[in-house]
């Protein structure tokens, strides 16, 4: 009996389709290289289905990117005399 492996799963960082190396910029640009082909129309059903999806994969890829970058921010916090005390982290909300 032969056992059955389950599919590989891709990172949660590296939505299905789009490399975990992909960085943002590209991602926006093909991003919006897909929005101004589905806003324009003339794409047939299926392949408007099938770029749709392309979008969202990398849309949640851009809002990954963008959630690790606000992580890594940090407001600089200033002492009484108006100088750099410290660091803390930056309350993007």
């Amino acid at each position: 009996m032969t056992a059955v492996r389950p599919a590989a799963t891709p990172p949660a960082s590296a939505p299905a389709g789009v490399p975990a190396d992909l960085p943002f910029e590209e991602a926006l640009g093909r991003l919006e290289d897909i929005v101004r082909r589905l806003e324009k129309g003339d794409v047939p059903l299926d392949e408007s289905v099938t770029i749709y999806e392309q979008g969202e994969a990398l849309k949640r890829h851009c809002d990954t990117l963008l959630r690790k970058a606000e992580a890594r921010i940090q407001t600089i916090s200033l002492g009484p005399d108006g100088r750099a005390a410290g660091t803390a982290p930056l309350d993007a909300d």
